[in-house]
């Protein structure tokens, strides 16, 4: 049905341009038959498209309001689901301050001096790290021996 009723659109569509084409036409002067021809042709084209153009239009609207009606019951729905959640809140205020007054508050004066804030020790300056070990066990020695015997000769063997 829906093929129907476009096509329907698009003939009266097309003839309405056909109609006004040629009376323009008319009143410039006479038209040949291929002119009236092609005239014909392409209102059809024209009218096909305006046709889908229109089609879409409608269907976009539509869904639009489908989209609406979809948005709608979600906002109710997280309209109604807010609405049990502040009444359960409300409930649990109100349970938390009936406990509250409930139990008694012992008060005692404190006559005593505030507590002091603990001063933290200051840290003592750290040596420089010494220097790693080497593998070269002369090197070591040497370094750490006192310079006259490092002028004194060596060993033989």
């Amino acid at each position: 049905m829906a093929n129907k009723e476009t096509k329907t659109k698009q003939k009266s569509l097309a003839l309405d341009i056909v109609s006004s084409i040629e009376t323009k036409l008319g009143q410039t002067g006479e038209a040949s038959k291929k002119i009236k021809k092609s005239i014909e042709k392409s209102a059809e084209k024209l009218a096909k498209k305006l046709a889908k153009l229109m089609d879409k239009n409608e269907k976009q609207e539509v869904k639009s309001d489908k989209s609406g009606e979809k948005k709608r019951k979600k906002d109710s729905a997280k309209a109604k689901k807010n609405a049990a959640k502040a009444e359960k809140n409300a409930k649990r205020s109100a349970n938390t301050k009936a406990s509250e007054t409930a139990k008694p508050t012992v008060t005692v004066a404190d006559n005593s001096k505030p507590a002091t804030r603990p001063v933290p020790n200051r840290a003592k300056a750290t040596p420089a790290p010494k220097a790693p070990a080497t593998r070269n066990a002369r090197s070591t020695s040497a370094a750490t021996q006192p310079a006259e015997s490092v002028d004194a000769p060596a060993p033989t063997e």
